[in-house]
């Protein structure tokens, strides 16, 4: 099983960037599949996941409204839409799959078993 991140760069203040995760070795909607972040000098934190199946999602409270997660099964791809980014949001950002996720609790890092590379996100003017 293999997860590519990618999209990753440099945006402003208020800008957007899409992040994409191509998965293979695994089917998508087989799996719940999380985003990660870490900043620099700080912890990996949950971002988003979406659940196997019928696709719950979940977003941690800074991101919520602003980022949006989904999934194309066809492509067996994961995408993080990022709007109305702010400088805070600069970070390394993972996928990993084969974890836990639900509508009601935030996603930890040692809930999921398989990550991909990073792609950095860097915001600012």
């Amino acid at each position: 099983v293999q997860l590519q991140a990618f999209g990753g760069g440099l945006a402003q203040p208020g800008g957007s960037l899409r992040l994409s995760c191509a998965v293979s070795g695994l089917t998508l909607v087989s799996s719940s599949i999380g985003w990660f972040r870490q900043a620099p000098g700080k912890g990996r934190e949950g971002v988003s996941c979406i659940s196997r199946g019928d696709g719950t999602t979940w977003y941690a409270g800074s991101v919520k409204g602003r980022f949006t997660i989904s999934r194309d099964n066809a492509k067996n791809t994961l995408y993080l839409q990022m709007n109305s980014l702010k400088p805070e949001d600069t970070a390394i950002y993972y996928c990993a799959a084969e974890g836990i996720c639900s509508a009601s609790w935030p996603i930890y890092d040692e809930e999921y078993d398989i990550w991909g590379q990073g792609t950095l996100v860097t915001v600012s003017s």
